[in-house]
């Protein structure tokens, strides 16, 4: 945790599989902790096996918890954006299924205000080809995933989804965002 005494901030993020997400945010500087989970379904505390059916509701997310005194949320999402593809539905590559949509899950008003900006101008900049269609919501049901889905990418990057899926996505932010990695 933060040695810093600023407060800290909570956002749920879900990007697709959460071991690219997950990989990804544990480089951002001001990101003090991530965890892999599972949020806005309706079984308590659902499995991954469960969650992997579809029949959950849940999406699969990272759990941030930030400085924002050196990374606000307005950064994160940038980042967020650039690292997973906001515009397929329900799918990110191969991962197809409602576990793998696009979602940003809030907990206070203040951060729905901030998603929902960033969301706008991205459609205003015509980033993408095809419309932003990123869930934002409040975040409810949440559950950590199982011990071994944390840090999965640093415990196996030989793995071949690790490798081949988890691996780029890493690269392209470390390349895409050199000035927020950690030291």
């Amino acid at each position: 945790m933060s040695t810093s005494s600023s407060p800290t901030e909570t956002i749920v993020l879900g990007g697709g599989c959460f071991w690219c997400t997950e990989a990804v945010f544990d480089r951002v500087q001001g990101v003090l902790d991530v965890e892999s989970g599972y949020c806005n379904g309706q079984t308590v505390n659902p499995s991954y096996e469960q969650v992997c059916t579809g029949r959950t509701g849940h999406a699969e997310v990272v759990k941030l918890e930030f400085d924002p005194a050196q990374i606000g949320l307005r950064e994160i999402l940038e980042i967020f954006f650039v690292v997973h593809d906001p515009t397929t539905l329900n799918r990110q590559g191969n991962d197809v299924g409602t576990q793998y949509r696009s979602g940003i899950y809030y907990t206070d008003d203040a951060q729905k205000q901030v998603a929902e900006d960033v969301i706008r101008e991205i459609e205003a900049s015509k980033t993408y080809r095809s419309p932003v269609v990123t869930e934002v919501a409040p975040l409810s049901n949440y559950s950590a995933a199982e011990a071994y889905h944390q840090d999965y990418f640093l415990n196996n990057p030989n793995q071949g989804y690790c490798a081949f899926v988890v691996g780029p996505k890493v690269e392209k932010f470390q390349k895409t965002f050199a000035s927020r990695l950690k030291a």
